[in-house]
């Protein structure tokens, strides 16, 4: 029999038990105030404190952890999570809080994008609005034949045009996010085995509107492609708490 340690290269390694680790925390299997012991994760996983060590860091670069001298790694409150880190975001998705991750991380799309659309209207360069455009257009020859890996490339790329031109760098740095939302919707079946045609018809008009520099007009289309994507997880994820 082969060990985790055996089979797996380093960086591989350090991969597999970092996404274990978080998927655990972020899960409720380790909840807050639980202690990890380095010497016990070492021996599980059967590989050296030196790879626990890294793993550790990065669990406490994400807030996730804290490690504390004669007590161990100890896992946080979730308030104090960084819970705009990708990977955060990747394992929570994971996890048994997808319908109320789903929901939180696409009402705070439906409060940011609007306005980077409409800004994106004022500001996007010629280059940019001929890449959204193109983004579009891909979404739409993506959008039959339960070709969603191919969509999904599409839209993620689109929705990262829109935050990039907005001109706003804060915006902008929420396209990993934004990604990991999109990503996750697709992965965990949380799609119609089709997108709906209704919502990749805005986002031609988004784009659209984009080009033409019609601030309100890109606003509000992209403020229904929100109202729709929220309708969505009302029937395919919906939210056991409601």
């Amino acid at each position: 029999m082969t060990t985790a340690g055996q089979d797996l290269p380093t960086q591989g390694l350090h991969t597999h038990v970092l996404d274990t680790l978080g998927l655990a925390i972020t899960a409720g299997e380790n909840p807050q105030g639980s202690v990890l012991r380095t010497d016990e994760i070492a021996q599980r996983f059967d590989v050296s404190r030196t790879v626990v060590r890294e793993v550790v860091r990065v669990l406490e670069s994400m807030r996730l952890v804290e490690s504390r001298r004669r007590v161990g790694v100890t896992v946080r409150a979730l308030d104090e999570w960084n819970v705009y880190d990708p990977r955060v975001i990747r394992w929570r998705l994971a996890g048994t809080d997808r319908p109320r991750q789903l929901r939180s991380l696409t009402v705070l799309r439906s409060a940011v994008e609007p306005i980077a659309a409409g800004l994106a209207a004022r500001n996007a360069t010629p280059a940019q609005c001929a890449e959204l455009t193109e983004c579009a257009l891909g979404m739409v020859a993506t959008s039959r034949g339960h070709r969603l890996e191919d969509y999904l490339r599409h839209d993620i790329a689109f929705h990262r045009v829109v935050l990039n031109a907005s001109g706003n760098e804060m915006f902008a740095r929420l396209g990993d996010v934004v990604a990991e939302v999109l990503a996750g919707r697709t992965h965990h079946q949380v799609m119609f085995d089709d997108p709906d045609p209704a919502a990749v018809t805005l986002h031609v008009q988004v784009a659209e509107a984009v080009r033409e520099g019609d601030a309100a007009r890109a606003e509000e289309i992209t403020r229904q492609i929100a109202v729709g994507a929220l309708a969505e997880l009302d029937v395919l994820a919906p939210d056991p708490a409601h």
